[in-house]
């Protein structure tokens, strides 16, 4: 037999996520709306009921169409979820976006999450990271190991591929939800964050939006946009009237010039500027 066959189904870490989920008498779990946190709140709910609460942070990082996911998520998962609200537009070390400005986001995020739970009474934090997670630079993994969160789908050693097969067998929109990452994360470091650039570059997504791009990023370098779209968007996005109309759009939303990134996307592109300096 292969070791191949020796690993274990994605149906079966998924009884023994849920198995683990239902030994803990009550949990927050930490909801961006993308795949991996939807996943584990609806397994939360399967496993625990009305002591799951599933809890999204909302601040100027945070879009107006995630938020819209979020909600159809609850409608449709039936959850129990409440949105508060997280400043870390009040420590200047998350301002002033540094390598590990995510850091300084989920330190805030699990702080706020902490004390929810104790005011609540409720055991323990949970938040989505997955199997696949562990190789690329996420200094908010960091945050998580300090405040003690649990990693449920990590611990049950369940990747992307198979977090998207359970959510669309349970029925959950996110299921092919692309990538998803705050608002900060589309600038490059060493350029401060703040709510006037996240509100360009929201504008500048939902445009891709409206023009029915499904994968793309807006990367606010100042007055310029450097636009990464799926390689297998790219053709269209290179069409001289579709990319007359992107130009356009991306103008109106504050940027002066508008790129088209060859390379198209790539999850983390702006961490290769931390490779260089290395």
């Amino acid at each position: 037999m292969s070791a191949a066959a020796d690993q274990p189904t994605a149906a079966v870490k998924e009884s023994l996520l849920l198995s683990r989920l239902r030994a803990l008498r009550s949990l927050i779990v930490a909801l961006s709306g993308g795949a991996d946190s939807a996943y584990l709140a609806w397994a939360a709910h399967q496993a625990l009921g009305a002591h799951a609460l599933s809890v999204t942070a909302l601040s100027a990082s945070f879009s107006a169409y995630d938020r819209e996911q979020v909600a159809l998520l609850v409608r449709e998962a039936g959850v129990h979820h409440e949105f508060i609200e997280t400043g870390e537009f009040e420590n200047p070390l998350y301002i002033a976006n540094r390598a590990d400005r995510c850091y300084h986001c989920k330190d805030e995020l699990f702080t706020a999450l902490d004390a929810l739970a104790a005011q609540r009474g409720i055991d323990a934090v949970a938040y989505g990271i997955n199997a696949d997670d562990t190789g690329d630079f996420r200094p908010g993994h960091r945050a998580a190991g300090e405040h003690r969160v649990l990693s449920p789908l990590l611990d049950a050693g369940l990747n992307k591929a198979e977090i998207r097969s359970l959510s669309r067998l349970a029925g959950l929109p996110t299921w092919d939800r692309p990538a998803s990452a705050c608002l900060s994360s589309r600038i490059p470091y060493g350029s401060e964050v703040t709510p006037e650039k996240l509100a360009q570059i929201e504008r500048g997504e939902a445009a891709l939006r409206e023009l029915g791009f499904r994968q793309f990023r807006v990367r606010h370098h100042g007055d310029v946009a450097r636009i990464e779209v799926s390689r297998d968007e790219l053709p269209r996005a290179l069409d001289a009237q579709t990319a007359g109309e992107i130009a356009r759009r991306l103008r109106d939303a504050g940027f002066l010039y508008v790129t088209l990134d060859l390379e198209g996307y790539r999850q983390g592109s702006l961490n290769e500027s931390l490779r260089v300096v290395r």
